[in-house]
């Protein structure tokens, strides 16, 4: 008999284009209201430094693959074209010892292409998700994991959230893990209160707890409690370079991120792996206290790769930084 699966990932997947672009042909600047723009030279032909191809990415798929690397016997139901593209995907899948049985290939669909402008650490990302028809697949009684990872995801797939919804409902035993994505934020709360309420874990960075609760800004505790009343048992929220804070309902701790060997060289994937991070600490035992360990660690090695999926570590890599982080690594009561 197969091992049991501890968690499923649910999102999209695409391969992404990285176009990385001389200093020199590009520029940012901020506007008057303080959002930040990249600026190219308009109808010419641009030069550029390289362009990498990363099959197999996403939200939802980068967490599939962090929770395969760090041991956990994870699957991914997900969406593909009948194209060279989507067989790509599936062969990174393998590759990655992610389980591909729920992966469906869409017949006469194209599988899902983003291409990403690296420009000096930061990157602008140009994103376009096919419209397939979802469906949650019929898992067997050997098939229902322990956790359901739950991430990005096109926009035509409302009645797929209520599908997901109802066989948690039929599944109270399976915790539900939430990173929404930039879809599934704009539907709103009230569309998707059913899956919010299922959420053993809600995890938002600063600007999208706010977004998303209504919340103070300059209150981690006021938006910790609204993530906490749409359901979450446990509410995360990533602020980039101010760590992260933790709340079980019981305490509330907060995270440094851990040091920098070197400067990043590329920011895709740090949130997803630090998310997946903390799910899989939680699903090995560990309380937020552990979880909260190991997350940043997770993330800072995926900033030092290009992509979303070459620096997740195993556990005992993972493991091996943690002996070597300093004495303020450490989480504390906020």
């Amino acid at each position: 008999m197969a091992d049991k699966i501890n968690v499923i990932s649910v999102g999209d997947i695409v391969t992404d284009v990285f176009i990385k672009l001389l200093d020199d042909q590009a520029r940012e600047y901020t506007d008057d209201q303080g959002g930040r723009w990249l600026a190219m030279p308009f109808a010419t032909k641009i030069p550029y430094d390289t362009v990498e191809t990363i099959r197999g990415v996403g939200n939802a798929s980068n967490a599939a693959v962090s929770f395969a690397r760090l041991g956990l016997n994870a699957a991914f139901v997900t969406n593909v074209g009948d194209d060279q593209a989507g067989r790509d995907m599936i062969d990174s899948l393998h590759r990655n010892k992610v389980d591909s049985r729920f992966v469906r290939i869409n017949p006469n669909k194209i599988s899902n292409i983003h291409y990403v402008l690296r420009y000096h650490v930061e990157r602008t990302i140009l994103i376009r998700h096919e419209n397939y028809d979802y469906h949650w697949p019929h898992l067997r009684p050997d098939e229902v994991p322990e956790w359901i990872y739950f991430s990005s995801i096109s926009k035509n797939s409302m009645e797929y959230h209520d599908q997901i919804a109802d066989w948690l409902d039929e599944h109270p035993e399976v915790k539900l893990a939430f990173q929404p994505g930039t879809f599934q934020m704009e539907a709103g709360v009230e569309r998707l209160k059913r899956i919010y309420a299922h959420s053993e874990v809600l995890i938002l960075n600063r600007e999208e707890a706010v977004n998303v609760t209504g919340g103070d800004y300059n209150d981690y505790h006021d938006l910790l409690t609204r993530m906490h009343r749409l359901g979450a048992k446990i509410a995360v929220i990533t602020d980039g370079p101010n760590g992260a804070v933790a709340s079980d309902q019981k305490q509330i701790l907060k995270m440094p991120l851990y040091p920098d060997p070197a400067p990043p060289v590329d920011r895709t994937g740090a949130g997803d792996a630090f998310s997946s991070t903390f799910v899989a600490a939680l699903i090995k035992g560990n309380n937020i206290e552990g979880a909260l360990q190991w997350a940043p660690i997770n993330s800072m090695s995926v900033l030092q790769k290009v992509g979303a999926q070459a620096g997740l570590l195993s556990e005992n890599e993972l493991e091996r930084f943690l002996t070597q982080a300093p004495d303020w690594y450490r989480a504390e009561p906020l």
